[in-house]
């Protein structure tokens, strides 16, 4: 019966497989059913140590996953309360944003002020191993399960950066993370300045307060938007923050294969900073929604682009509940422009392309070059 309760299992894995991947034929989609079931009692039969079939069924459908797309993954109750949990803007870990390319595990960027930035954790690294364990074959989720634990514990990250011959192991204490999403100051007393960590459900509301402050206590002649190493988040997020700097015009707009995924959000009346002076400083750390944010203030000449290319992940997930209270995070659409580009996998271009030099610029804003350029702009 058990046996039984698996092939149907497989069956239906195969299925979907099937229905996306292989060709109309019922003989090949048999033959793979009958070479599935083979492998797996091999691997019951012969594998070195005890298998539990369960998560080797929990690895299956997790693989079907990841074989459509870096960001495409399975989880489990524990998984999605997580998940859940950091978009409130508050969770424990590392503090940092990674995904997957090529089968590596690879480094969106480190959140500021957090154990992986204070340790020198950079986006691009591609995290190879973690504590003892080969990250290279697990999936994404699996890596990230690795990396949490208990607050106060250590954990060795070793990675490999370009440029660099040797791997770097760094030695990062857990904490909890708390997430503020702005960070906001003046520049010559005439330059508002507001550096945006992510996008949580709190972040707009945290930019509007800000903005508020800054112009009530300062005569202000344009503002500067920090969206480095800001890994993205909520959509709508991105959406009421593009909204802030806009009169009119699309924002970004969805397209998937299901009718119910081709989206378009547009502005509404209303320049939060009246029209003054823009400028977003964006680097290969800035993904997804900041993407969105940079993408649409330049497309409406809105503001000018300085750093270097973002990350180029355009595409939304779609968080879709199983019932055993876990969920598929699938990839349902992809982020275009209103300037109709893509984002995904080529990312947002600056207006002035100006390298990163000073590797803790979110510290030591003196030797920050990017951010110098921005001034100069301002002051002629």
């Amino acid at each position: 019966m058990k046996n039984t309760k698996i092939f149907i299992i497989i069956f239906f894995i195969f299925l979907f497989f099937n229905r996306y991947a292989l060709p109309e034929n019922s003989d090949v989609l048999y033959q793979k059913i009958d070479l599935f079931s083979e492998v797996l009692e091999k691997v019951k039969k012969n594998y070195v140590d005890d298998v539990d079939q369960a998560e080797v069924m929990d690895a299956a459908i997790n693989g079907v996953l990841q074989s459509l797309d870096p960001y495409s993954a399975y989880m489990n109750q524990e998984m999605l309360d997580i998940m859940e949990t950091e978009t409130k803007g508050a969770f424990g870990g590392l503090g940092i944003e990674v995904g997957m390319e090529a089968g590596i595990v690879k480094v969106i960027s480190p959140i500021d002020d957090t154990p992986a930035s204070r340790a020198g954790i950079k986006a691009g690294d591609y995290i190879i191993r973690i504590n003892d364990n080969q990250v290279q074959g697990k999936t994404l989720m699996e890596a990230v399960n690795l990396m949490r634990g208990p607050v106060g514990t250590s954990i060795d990250i070793t990675i490999r950066r370009k440029g660099e011959k040797k791997a770097i192991v760094f030695k990062i204490v857990r904490e909890i993370i708390q997430v503020s999403s702005v960070i906001a100051k003046t520049i010559d007393n005439n330059i508002g300045y507001f550096r945006l960590t992510s996008f949580n459900e709190n972040s707009s509301q945290q930019l509007k307060s800000r903005i508020d402050e800054i112009i009530a206590e300062n005569e202000i002649d344009g503002f500067i938007l920090d969206l480095r190493n800001n890994p993205g988040g909520l959509l709508s997020q991105a959406v009421r923050i593009s909204d802030f700097f806009l009169d009119d015009g699309e924002i970004v707009s969805t397209r998937g294969r299901n009718r119910k995924e081709n989206r378009k959000w547009f502005a509404k009346k209303g320049d939060q900073i009246n029209g003054k002076p823009l400028v977003v400083l964006i680097n290969y750390g800035s993904a997804s929604a900041s993407e969105i944010v940079a993408g649409a203030l330049k497309d409406h000449k809105r503001a000018i682009l300085i750093g270097e290319s973002s990350y180029g992940k355009g595409s939304v997930q779609s968080i879709m509940p199983l019932k055993n209270k876990g969920a598929i995070r699938l990839t349902v659409s992809k982020y275009y422009l209103p300037s109709g580009k893509s984002i995904s996998e080529v990312g947002v271009t600056p207006d002035f392309e100006v390298e990163e030099e000073n590797e803790d610029f979110a510290i030591n804003t003196s030797s920050d070059n990017q951010l110098n350029f921005a001034i100069k702009l301002f002051n002629g």
